[in-house]
């Protein structure tokens, strides 16, 4: 199941990463600051919405496998993890965003990891919590990239900056959550 069309949009992901990141290196000659970002903003979406749809051809084909399981979470992963960089490299978001969001999705995947290994991973199953933190960094993240004004009303990086924080809340809410859905087997097996 490595080359199904799912798991091929699904590899493009985790290949848009250097594309995404990339923009930002080109040289001003090439492209203004202003249309760099609405590319690097373009190519975010595109590419996170690919996430929705991998999922959905996976199922209506008939094509669901376990490395596909395993790969979606981790393009997700890498995706919003590199975009966040970038924005802390750029000055658009703090170095504590950061360091929450990746922190969390470092420890979650560990989590999730450890209790699989010991027959528990019902236990740390993905939660509405987890899915409200993610939708709030996908919208984050582009208002973010595209740091101007959408539609002459819209000023995407203010709105962006509160929501990346909201999402740093809710990263710590949904890690607090997991942990101590996961703490019964967590003492269970420390014994």
């Amino acid at each position: 199941m490595f080359m199904t069309i799912p798991t091929l949009m699904t590899w493009a992901r985790i290949c848009a990463i250097p594309l995404i990141v990339g923009v930002f290196y080109l040289p001003e000659s090439m492209a203004s600051m202003q249309d760099k970002n609405l590319v690097a903003t373009i190519m975010f979406v595109v590419f996170a919405l690919t996430d929705w749809l991998d999922g959905y051809l996976a199922r209506k084909l008939n094509q669901t496998s376990s490395f596909g399981a395993f790969l979606d979470p981790v393009a997700d992963k890498f995706l919003v993890c590199a975009c966040v960089l970038v924005l802390v490299h750029m000055g658009r978001t703090d170095v504590f965003v950061a360091l929450i969001i990746i922190g969390r999705e470092i420890a979650i995947s560990a989590l999730r990891e450890w209790m699989a290994q010991i027959g528990a991973s019902g236990s740390v199953a993905v939660h509405m919590v987890g899915k409200l933190k993610t939708t709030v960094q996908m919208v984050a993240i582009p208002f973010l990239l595209f740091d101007s004004m959408l539609f002459g009303v819209i000023n995407t990086h203010l709105w962006g900056v509160w929501l990346i924080w909201a999402a740093a809340v809710l990263t710590v809410w949904s890690m607090v959550y997991y942990l101590q859905k996961a703490l019964p087997e967590i003492r269970a097996k420390a014994r």
